[in-house]
C-alpha cells in the first residue's frame, strides 16, 4: 500500500537520508515496508528502538551496513540519537540509504542540538484523505471519513467497535508510552485528563488559562503539557492572520486534533476535517516543494470569523470557511473580502449544491469538490 510520499522519499533516499514523522498508527511502518518491497517486522533491514534485541544491535552498531535500505524505527527515544545516525551515516552513506520514523515531532527531539543539519530531508505523514481512499480503490466516502477518522486501521475496519477500542488503545500508547519515553512528567493521569478534554475545544480559540483552572495547575504546566502533545501529533494550533485593515485578534490559537474523529459535535468534526487537510495540504508543500506554508485562522474583536487562512511565502492564498449545509455565503466572507488581499474565498459544505459569487471573489462548494479544486493529496 503505497501512501502518498512515497515516491519523494524513495526519490530523496538516492540523496540523503529521510526523517518521517506522523502520529502514532497513521502508517509510518507500512510506508517504510513498502520501500522495503514489502517488508515486515522480521525484515533484517528494519529495526525497531522499542524492540530489546533491536535497540542493542542499534546502540552497538550492529546492522547490516552495505545493505541498499536501513530502517530506524523510533530511534528518536535514545538521548543522543542523532549523534549515532550521524556516525552511521557518515561512515556509511555510500553504502546504504537511511530511513528514520517517529511518532513524534523529529525535528523537535533533537537532544541537545541538530548535529544532522544538512544530511537528511523530513517528511510528516498525515491521515488518509478522500483522494488517498481512492488511490487505493477505496470508494471515496466523506461520512466513513468523518465517521472513522483517516487513520488507516478503523477507516479500512469501518466498525464502530473496532474504532472505540482503537482509541483507547491508541491514546494510551501516546500518553503512557510515548510521553513516559520522551518527557518527563510527573502528573500523567492529568495530562490524561488534558488530552480527554481537549475534543470539547476544537474550533475555538485554546484559553491556557482555562485550562488551568479545570486542572488546577500552574500556568506554566498546562502550556508544556499542551505543547508536549502537540509535539506527540496529538493535536495542533494555528495561529490568527493578521492584516492592516481589520482589527484581529492576536494571542490565542485554534486547537485542532490530528484524528477529528474524537470530536462529538457534527460541525466540529467537520471544521478539524478539513484543518486537518489543509495542514496535510501546507506540509506536503513544504516537504516537497520547499515552500514556507502558514494555515492561520481570521477573527477580528467584533468575532467576525474565516475559520482557516492558507499562506505561502507569507502571502495568502486563499481562505476557507467550513458549513455543514449549503447554506448562503457567509457575511463574514463578504466583510473580508472588502478588507485583505486574500485572493480567493472557498465557503466548504457537507451539502451539495456548487454556486460562484465571481463579484466576492468566493465560491460556495462541498467538501469533495473543494478537495479536487485545490488537488488536496
Amino acid at each position: 500500500m503505497a501512501r502518498y510520499l512515497t515516491p519523494f522519499v524513495a526519490q530523496d533516499l538516492k540523496e540523503k537520508m529521510v526523517f518521517v514523522g506522523g502520529p502514532r498508527q497513521v502508517g509510518k511502518t507500512t510506508l517504510a515496508f513498502h520501500l522495503l518491497k514489502n517488508g515486515n517486522e522480521r525484515h533484517p533491514d528494519y529495526f525497531n528502538w522499542d524492540f530489546r534485541e533491536d535497540r542493542l544491535r542499534i546502540r552497538n552498531g550492529e546492522l547490516p551496513f552495505g545493505d541498499p535500505l536501513l530502517i530506524l524505527d523510533e530511534v528518536h527515544k535514545f538521548k543522543d540519537w542523532r549523534n549515532l545516525i550521524k556516525g552511521f551515516y557518515d561512515k556509511f552513506k555510500s553504502k546504504s540509504a537511511f530511513l528514520v520514523t517517529g511518532s513524534a515531532r523529529l525535528d523537535y527531539y533533537k537532544r541537545g542540538g541538530d548535529s544532522l543539519a544538512g544530511r537528511y530531508h523530513y517528511y510528516r505523514l498525515h491521515p488518509f484523505s478522500l483522494k488517498e481512499m481512492a488511490a487505493l480503490g477505496k470508494p471515496a466516502d466523506t461520512d466513513s471519513l468523518l465517521k472513522f477518522g483517516g487513520f488507516p486501521e478503523p477507516l479500512h475496519k469501518g466498525s464502530e467497535r473496532f474504532w472505540r477500542r482503537w482509541q483507547k488503545e491508541r491514546l494510551d500508547h501516546v500518553i503512557k508510552e510515548d510521553l513516559r519515553d520522551l518527557e518527563n512528567v510527573k502528573d500523567v493521569d492529568l495530562v490524561t485528563l488534558l488530552a480527554d478534554t481537549l475534543p470539547l475545544r476544537v474550533g475555538a480559540p485554546l484559553s491556557i488559562k482555562s485550562l488551568r483552572e479545570d486542572l488546577e495547575v500552574a500556568h506554566q504546566t498546562v502550556d508544556r503539557w499542551v505543547r508536549i502533545l502537540e509535539h506527540l501529533y496529538f493535536c495542533f494550533r494555528i495561529p490568527p492572520f493578521l492584516g492592516p485593515k481589520i482589527r484581529a485578534v492576536k494571542k490565542e490559537k485554534k486547537l485542532y486534533l490530528w484524528d477529528w474523529s474524537l470530536c462529538a459535535d457534527a460541525g466540529c468534526r467537520f471544521e478539524n476535517l478539513v484543518a486537518c487537510q489543509l495542514l496535510k495540504y501546507c506540509h506536503f508543500l513544504e516537504d516537497t516543494q520547499g515552500y514556507r506554508m502558514e494555515l492561520r485562522f481570521l477573527r477580528d474583536i467584533d468575532k467576525r470569523e474565516i475559520d482557516f487562512v492558507v499562506l505561502r511565502d507569507r502571502r495568502p492564498q486563499f481562505a476557507v470557511e467550513c458549513k455543514t449545509g449549503d447554506s448562503q455565503l457567509s457575511p463574514a466572507i463578504r466583510y473580508y473580502a472588502e478588507r485583505t488581499a486574500i485572493p480567493k474565498f472557498y465557503q466548504v459544505h457537507l451539502g451539495k449544491r456548487h454556486f460562484q459569487k465571481t463579484d466576492q471573489r468566493a465560491l460556495v462548494i462541498p467538501f469533495p469538490l473543494f478537495c479536487q479544486e485545490l488537488s488536496l493529496p
